[in-house]
C-alpha cells in the first residue's frame, strides 16, 4: 500500500525514532523535494508559490489533513513560499507516520 493511502498513528512517546536505514528507505517513497534536517530527525520541504494567497491556501489544505490525521507539522508561510517541517515531537525524531503525512502533502501539492 502506498504511503498516502495509510493512516497516521498518533505517537504515545514510548517508541524510539526509526533507525537511519529505515528512514532512508521511506524517504525514497516521498517527493525528492523533502530534505532531512536536524541530524536526520526532521523532514523539510520548501515550496515556492506566487503571491501571498497561494501559500495560505496550501497551508489551510495541509491543516485540514493534519487535523484528520492527528499529525501536525510546523508550517511557515511567507510571501511566495510555504515551508513544511515534519517530525514526531514526543520523541524528537521520525516515525512512519511522518512519511505518511509527507506523502499526503505530496498528493495535495501535485493536484
Amino acid at each position: 500500500m502506498s504511503l498516502d493511502k495509510k493512516k497516521c498513528i498518533p505517537c504515545s512517546g514510548d517508541i524510539p525514532p526509526l533507525p537511519e536505514d529505515k528512514i532512508h528507505k521511506l524517504k525514497k517513497q516521498i517527493s525528492p523535494e523533502w530534505k532531512f534536517t536536524h541530524n536526520n530527525t526532521r523532514l523539510l520541504r520548501k515550496i515556492s508559490l506566487h503571491q501571498m494567497a497561494k501559500p495560505m491556501e496550501l497551508a489551510n489544505k495541509i491543516a485540514k489533513i493534519a487535523d484528520e490525521e492527528w499529525h501536525h507539522p510546523e508550517l511557515h508561510v511567507g510571501f511566495g513560499h510555504l515551508d513544511i517541517e515534519i517530525w514526531t515531537h514526543k520523541i524528537n525524531g521520525l516515525v512512519e507516520s511522518d512519511f505518511i503525512f509527507a506523502a499526503k502533502i505530496d498528493k495535495i501539492v501535485k493536484n
